[in-house]
This record gives structure tokens, C-alpha cells and sequence, in this order.
């Protein structure tokens, strides 16, 4: 795909999150749009529709850039992220799943008999990551399945790590963004060149604390960004990625991501970047 292909790809991203955008400000007024309400962290009104909008357009234009062999798998991962995503957003909000968050709170809920709305995104997630995983699978034998397993781990790792960011306003869409923009080149960079504008289109208003990403988008477009990660060449190079992303996965059920960020210098600034004070 050209550039000039792909720069038309991430402006019809942009657009359709703006017009999604549209929609979902005249939703948020009415009743409809009541489940999808919150309350920041600095305590101000926000709706979580930002995250069907990005997932939305970040799904469709990363479908129309793939290349043949993974356009299917794109829908896949795009669309079940964010349907699961958004249960997430809409079920774990209910009073009686506020501690199930975590893999330890999710963990804990199952030894109750319970099953977690986090549980069924993550069984959600995995099983759409390893159904991308078939769709493209490289060869046959040993060979295979170890692309089989790392494609899977990165799709459903990259999803929620990105989801793990969605604690400030802008800072997983701008953590999106970068990777996005990073893997633009090679021959499968059009998968993530819709999304990249998609991203960008939402993240003004995510900024400006007018919306949230949610489950429901940053899982969508994280899922997105680990497909692109797994066409990546070199198993090793494909390996050591999902080791970076385990490992942060891991730190985070210990490290608080916003105390590391806010005690860096470079990545607070960043952070804070266009962010309004809170």
C-alpha cells in the first residue's frame, strides 16, 4: 500500500470518529445514552461512547487497509474486543462487581462462583485472538504454532495493556497513537493506518474529558495494534515483544502505572500533554 493510500485511510479514520463522535454527543443527552455515563477521576461527567466510536472506525478502516490475508482477522479481533469491551463497561459497573478488577479481582471472583463481566471480556479477547491466530497462520508443524501462540498472546496482551492505560484522559490514545504511527511501515502497515487516525479523531475529546475510551476501545483498537505487532517479521523480534508485554501486564497487578508516569520526567510531560488540569 502507497502512502498516499495509507494517509487516505487515516483521514477517513479521523472522519468517521468525528461523525461517531457527533452521534454520540446528541446520544449522551437523551435516556439511551444513560448507561454509558461516568464520573472521571478528577470527578467530572464524561461518557464512555468515545469507546464504540473508536472501536467502530478503528475496526472498519483496519479491515479496508489489511492486507488480503488479514482482513478477516482484523473484523475478528476489532469487533469481539469491543463488543466484550463495552459488556465490560456496562456490566462491571454494577455495584456488586465493583472489586473484580485485575486478574487477581477476576481470579477471586471465580472461587466465589462467580463469573466476573472482566472474565468474560478476557475469554472474550483470547478466544478472538487465537481464532486470528488460525486465520493466519504461517506454514505447518512446530514452526506454526509457536507463530500460533505468540500472535495469540499478543493480540490478547496488547488489548489489555492498552486498557490498563485508560486511567487519564488522552494517555492510552496517545500511547496508541505512538505504536500505531511506529508500525505504519512494512507490508501490513495499513492495518494500523485507519486505526491511527481513528485514534487521533477521538482523542481531542478524550482530552478535553468529554469521553472515555473505556473497555470497549481501548481493548478494540490495543487488539488491533497486536495483530499488527504479530505480522511483524522475526520470531524472535515477535517473542521479545510479547515478553514487554507480560512483563508490564504482570507489574501492573503491583505498580501503579500513573505513579511511575507521574515521577518520570519526559513521560509526564507527555502525559499531561493538551490534558486539562485536574
Amino acid at each position: 500500500m502507497s502512502p498516499a493510500a495509507r494517509a487516505g485511510l487515516a483521514a477517513a479514520g479521523a472522519v468517521a470518529a468525528r461523525l461517531g463522535l457527533a452521534g454520540a454527543a446528541a446520544l449522551t443527552a437523551r435516556d439511551a445514552g444513560a448507561p454509558w455515563r461516568r464520573t472521571n477521576y478528577a470527578g467530572r461527567p464524561v461518557t464512555l461512547l468515545g469507546g464504540p466510536v473508536l472501536a467502530a472506525a478503528a475496526t472498519a478502516t483496519a479491515a479496508a487497509g489489511a492486507p488480503a490475508g488479514q482482513r478477516a482477522a482484523a473484523l475478528v479481533v476489532g469487533t469481539v474486543a469491543g463488543v466484550v469491551g463495552g459488556y465490560d463497561d456496562l456490566a462491571g459497573a454494577r455495584p456488586e462487581q465493583a472489586r473484580d478488577k485485575g486478574l487477581a479481582g477476576h481470579l477471586a471472583a471465580l472461587r466465589q462462583g462467580r463469573v466476573s463481566a472482566g472474565a468474560v471480556k478476557v475469554a472474550g479477547i483470547g478466544a478472538a485472538a487465537a481464532v486470528a491466530a488460525v486465520l493466519t497462520r504461517r506454514g505447518s508443524g512446530a514452526a506454526a504454532l509457536a507463530d500460533g501462540v505468540l500472535t495469540t498472546g499478543l493480540v490478547a496482551g496488547t488489548a489489555n495493556l492498552v486498557n490498563l492505560l485508560d486511567l487519564r484522559p488522552g494517555r492510552a490514545g496517545k500511547a496508541a497513537a505512538l505504536l500505531a504511527g511506529a508500525t505504519l511501515g512494512g507490508p501490513a502497515g495499513g492495518l494500523v493506518a485507519g486505526p491511527l487516525g481513528a485514534t487521533l479523531g477521538v482523542l481531542p475529546a478524550d482530552l478535553r474529558e468529554r469521553v472515555m475510551l473505556g473497555d470497549c476501545g481501548a481493548n478494540a483498537v490495543g487488539a488491533l495494534l497486536g495483530l499488527r505487532l504479530a505480522a511483524l517479521p522475526g520470531r524472535g523480534t515477535r517473542a521479545g515483544l510479547l515478553g514487554v508485554v507480560t512483563a508490564l501486564t504482570l507489574a501492573s497487578e503491583k505498580v501503579s502505572f500513573t505513579s511511575v508516569i507521574e515521577s518520570t520526567p519526559g513521560l509526564r510531560e507527555l502525559d499531561r500533554l493538551g490534558r486539562r488540569p485536574a
